[in-house]
C-alpha cells in the first residue's frame, strides 16, 4: 500500500510518539530520518515543514497537510483514523493527560535528561531541581494509574504521549520499581507489537525494561 504519511523523525521520545501512533492505527508511512545530532533539523527544506526546527513533523499525502508538534500530530492522526481518542466523557481525560505530558512531563524530564544524563556535574542546583521534579511527576502518574488501567480509562493518545518518556526513566534518575502502578502500565504498553515497532523508528532498538 502506498504510504499516506511522510514522517520526519529521530529516535527521541517525541519522535517515538508519532511512529508508535502510526503503527497502532496501521496507517502506511514513509520515514525520513532527521539526524538532530548533525543539526539536520535546521535544513531549509525541513524548516518548510517544521518552522520551529523540531521533530517529529508529518506531511499527509492525501491532502498536503503539514504538521509539527508531537501532540498536534497525535490528535491529527486520531481524527484521521477515528482511533485512540475516546468518544465518551473520557475524551476530556485523554486531552487532560495529553496536556500533562506536553506541558510538564515532557519538558521537565527533558531538563532532567540535560542535567542528569548529558551534563552531569555542571550544576548541583539544576540536578536537584529536575531530579526532584521528575520524582514528583512520576508520583502524579502513579496515583492516576492506581485507579485506572490507562490514563484515560482506555488506551489512547495520552498513553502514547507519556510512555516514551517513561522509557528513559534511567536518564531521569528515577527507579521505576518504586512506582508499582507506573511499572505495571509501562510493561503492558511495552508488550504491544505496535509499540515495539514504533519504538525502533528510525533505527531498531530494544525497549528498556526495569531491572
Amino acid at each position: 500500500m502506498e504510504p499516506t504519511i511522510d514522517l520526519y523523525t529521530w529516535g527521541t521520545p517525541n519522535g517515538q510518539k508519532a511512529s508508535i501512533m502510526l503503527e497502532e492505527i496501521k496507517m502506511p508511512y514513509r520515514v525520513h530520518s532527521i539526524d538532530i545530532t548533525n543539526d539536520e533539523q535546521f535544513d531549509a527544506e525541513f524548516l518548510k515543514i517544521s518552522p520551529n526546527n523540531k521533530i517529529p513533523a508529518i506531511v499527509d499525502r492525501d491532502n498536503g497537510q503539514t504538521l509539527m508538534e508531537s501532540g498536534a500530530i497525535l490528535l491529527y492522526l486520531a481524527a484521521k483514523s477515528g482511533r485512540l481518542m475516546p468518544k465518551d466523557e473520557n475524551r476530556w481525560r485523554a486531552l487532560e493527560w495529553l496536556m500533562f505530558q506536553m506541558g510538564g512531563f515532557g519538558p521537565m524530564l527533558g531538563q532532567a535528561h540535560h542535567f542528569l544524563h548529558f551534563n552531569k556535574g555542571v550544576s548541583d542546583y539544576a540536578e536537584k531541581r529536575y531530579a526532584g521534579e521528575a520524582r514528583r511527576l512520576y508520583g502524579v502518574l502513579d496515583a492516576r494509574l492506581a485507579r485506572n488501567k490507562y490514563l484515560a480509562g482506555e488506551y489512547s493518545v495520552a498513553d502514547i504521549a507519556v510512555w516514551p518518556w517513561v522509557a528513559r526513566h534511567e536518564w531521569q534518575g528515577v527507579g521505576i520499581n518504586e512506582f508499582a502502578n507506573v511499572k505495571r502500565w509501562y510493561l503492558a504498553i511495552a508488550a504491544r507489537p505496535a509499540v515495539k515497532r514504533g519504538y525502533g523508528v528510525p533505527s531498531p532498538r530494544d525497549i528498556p525494561l526495569p531491572r
